[in-house]
């Protein structure tokens, strides 16, 4: 699926939402067992003494994953950028390849220390601040691609930047102004968006309770592609 999704790309024509949607979908189930698996490998090594036998074995089959995540990211980013973004002539479209851009470089901000994660950081915040002005203009604030993209920004500063309060800030104010709309507009409008609401609403929920220092376990991010 990603190599045919890789051709049609390179065939440089403006996605459909269908088209843009596989090419998302399999990029996504490709790396996501391997980010899945660098998150156990993570969580195993730190158990560990450091310098024994077991931790060095670990420590090199996790920069193999890292190096394979690495040629995913880079490759999705190089197809986005003389692909996808210069053909996106709607706002649709340049808001899902500006947020998918800001997904990759954050997957890549995950694994990555020092310089390499800021730089990383710092590209995912360009491209998903870049889509967020798109959205506010183009789309309504209850359509799913810019619900999605709320939930992703809000992962983003929760789990690479570490500023809890305005990942909670960006996904609160994205869930109230959806509903406002749906409110106005009849559910029956925007009833694909209400998986994107559910996953803000959740999040909200978890994040609020560990900020007020309850017992909630931190799950993987729930980030869904529109």
């Amino acid at each position: 699926m990603v190599e045919f999704m890789k051709k049609l790309a390179r065939m440089d024509v403006d996605m459909n939402a269908e088209e843009r949607h596989l090419f998302s979908v399999g990029f996504k189930n490709t790396i996501g067992a391997k980010r899945a698996s660098w998150r156990i490998i993570n969580s195993l090594e730190e158990k560990l003494t450091s310098g024994d036998q077991a931790g060095v074995m670990m420590d090199a089959y996790k920069k193999k994953v890292e190096d394979e995540l690495r040629k995913i990211c880079n490759e999705v980013l190089s197809i986005i950028a003389i692909h996808c973004l210069p053909l996106a002539n709607s706002g649709e479209n340049a808001v899902f390849f500006y947020k998918m851009k800001g997904d990759y470089y954050r997957y890549l901000a995950e694994f990555s220390t020092g310089t390499e994660k800021k730089a990383a950081a710092d590209q995912s915040l360009m491209a998903y601040q870049h889509a967020m002005v798109v959205a506010s203009t183009e789309l309504s604030p209850a359509n799913q691609i810019r619900l999605g993209l709320a939930l992703n920004l809000s992962v983003f500063f929760y789990e690479i930047m570490n500023s809890h309060e305005r990942a909670c800030q960006v996904a609160q104010q994205a869930f109230d102004e959806a509903l406002t709309e749906i409110k106005s507009a009849g559910e029956g409008v925007y009833k694909d968006s209400t998986l994107m609401m559910q996953f803000l609403k959740d999040n909200l929920a978890l994040w609020t309770s560990e900020l007020t220092g309850g017992e909630a376990s931190k799950d993987d991010d729930v980030d869904m592609e529109g």
